[in-house]
């Protein structure tokens, strides 16, 4: 079975975005809970699935109490996924709260975990956004691998570079082996999920020159998936413009050891006004709407719904200052 956005016919316009980031305090909640008011604010019907499952906060981010969480549907205690839709404050969007109840249920059994995927992708909605669990949890990678857009929230700090580095390779890895036929590619890749290996394969550059010598046809469908997965990178809490050029390293980077493309789509600056939306339980884009934040999310948004990226130009020439 491929994992990679349903083909959907009754809602064509339709998106689902995944904000993942492999480390916990990188602020994918504060990215995905914004980006939502965002879309809504732009008129788009919106909903907003909190999939970090046991560890749940996007309805205090949005001041929202739930009635009823994924708990219950994936429990079975609700039967369909739209009778745990919570409206929220801001017109046209929508909250799926998380698990609330049960520590188990951070890592649901595979077919639990499908029938949520596949009714999340009957929603009737322009876009979906998932706010997803830290670290590379296969419940993770696959709500990652299932989106149209996946989208990675980084910091200027080693850890948290590395950890964005880690899910990629990982969320790679997860999705050729589930088109994998060769039981020997299989073990293959398997082999290389384990960052220690004895083959010595380090990057998904070494697992596709691996796999190519064991079966060319095999190695071609890889590059082909490497070049088609194609993740977007916000920088968040900027300090200085060295920061700002942190979304283009880390670009070159997956280019020249991964062999695949990932967009810069924007980045975020360090702000006090943050932190004071965050303590008074309201996001930046309604407690300041006017703010530099709220203008660097509306940047981000902008460039996510349109494909584009951030330009190294504008900062080259001082159009982008931090």
């Amino acid at each position: 079975m491929i994992i990679g956005p349903p083909q959907n016919t009754l809602f064509p316009t339709r998106e689902v975005w995944a904000v993942g980031g492999g480390k916990g305090g990188t602020g994918k909640t504060f990215i995905a809970a914004n980006m939502g008011i965002g879309l809504a604010k732009r008129g788009k019907k919106v909903l907003l699935i909190d999939a970090d499952l046991g560890c749940a906060n996007l309805h205090t981010c949005l001041g929202v109490q739930p009635r009823a969480t994924l708990s219950d549907f994936i429990h079975g205690k609700v039967r369909n996924i739209t009778d745990i839709l919570v409206p929220t404050e801001i017109e046209h969007l929508f909250l799926i709260s998380g698990a609330q109840d049960y520590l188990e249920i951070a890592n649901p059994k595979h077919a639990q975990k499908m029938r949520l995927i596949r009714q999340i992708h009957t929603l009737d909605f322009d876009y979906i956004i998932l706010d997803l669990g830290a670290g590379t949890s296969f419940t993770s990678l696959d709500f990652f691998l299932t989106a149209d857009i996946g989208i990675l929230s980084v910091i200027p700090e080693p850890t948290s570079i590395e950890n964005v580095y880690r899910f990629i390779k990982s969320a790679f890895y997860r999705r050729f082996k589930k088109i994998a036929r060769d039981p020997e590619v299989r073990e293959v890749i398997a082999t290389a999920m384990d960052e220690r290996n004895e083959r010595g394969i380090r990057t998904p550059h070494d697992l596709i020159e691996q796999v190519t010598a064991l079966s060319p046809e095999a190695g071609a469908k890889l590059k082909e998936t490497a070049y088609t997965f194609r993740p977007k990178i916000i920088v968040n809490q900027v300090r200085s413009k060295d920061d700002i050029t942190l979304g283009f390293s880390m670009r070159s980077a997956c280019t020249k050891y991964y062999g695949m493309k990932v967009d810069y789509a924007g980045y975020l600056e360090y702000d006090d006004y943050i932190w004071q939306a965050t303590k008074k339980r309201r996001p930046v884009l309604l407690a300041h709407p006017y703010s530099r934040p709220a203008e660097l999310l509306g940047q981000a948004l902008s460039n996510l719904m349109t494909r584009k990226e951030l330009s190294f130009d504008l900062i080259l020439n001082g159009d982008i200052t931090a």
